[in-house]
């Protein structure tokens, strides 16, 4: 299983792609389309699209490096990029974009379907029951998860609990089957 692109890369690429497609994109919306992006292909190929770990918060799944990177955009559409920082200089470096066609794809197909909801149905759509995030936030209740990290492994499993599926247009309330997101 390889270990995903660099989390920050990915969202600048749904950032670009957003832009293209003129829908402006605020910090809670690029944590769930971004979380979407990685369960679908998660399901689909076995291997996560980004690496480290999303976590349960509040308002649904959240990827902590996403989150440091964009946080300083509030409540506002996210107008820049993120970057890196060498670890021997401290000098902020690009972030090397995402070329892989298949993932470009993935995610102008996410952003079609789901880029233009609003967040509290995107956030909704994240809750769903026995959703991963669903599930987690369970456990926590039973006091045994540990810091509510979502692992890839329980994602792939209860992916399929999300209402909805990814294809031309949003498919609300429709059940997915035993083969999500084909």
């Amino acid at each position: 299983m390889s270990a995903g692109y660099d989390p920050r890369a990915v969202a600048n690429l749904m950032l670009d792609e957003a832009s293209r497609s003129d829908l402006r994109l605020g910090h809670i919306q690029l944590q769930k389309l971004l979380y979407f992006s990685h369960g679908i292909h998660l399901v689909q190929t076995k291997s996560p699209l980004v690496s480290g770990y999303f976590e349960a918060w509040q308002y649904g799944p959240v990827h902590p490096t996403v989150y440091r990177a964009f946080k300083q955009a509030g409540r506002e559409a996210i107008q820049f990029r993120a970057t890196g920082q060498d670890p021997l200089t401290g000098e902020c470096r690009r972030i090397e974009d995402v070329k892989d066609s298949e993932i470009v794809n993935l995610i102008r197909r996410v952003l079609g379907s789901y880029g233009s909801l609003p967040t509290g149905r995107l956030v909704d759509l994240s809750h769903a029951k026995d959703s991963p995030w669903w599930y987690i936030v369970e456990q926590g209740r039973a006091g045994v998860a540990f810091g509510m990290r979502i692992s890839d492994s329980v994602i792939a499993d209860r992916f399929r609990h999300h209402k909805v599926s990814v294809g031309p247009e949003p498919l609300s309330g429709e059940p997915l089957d035993d083969t999500p997101f084909a």
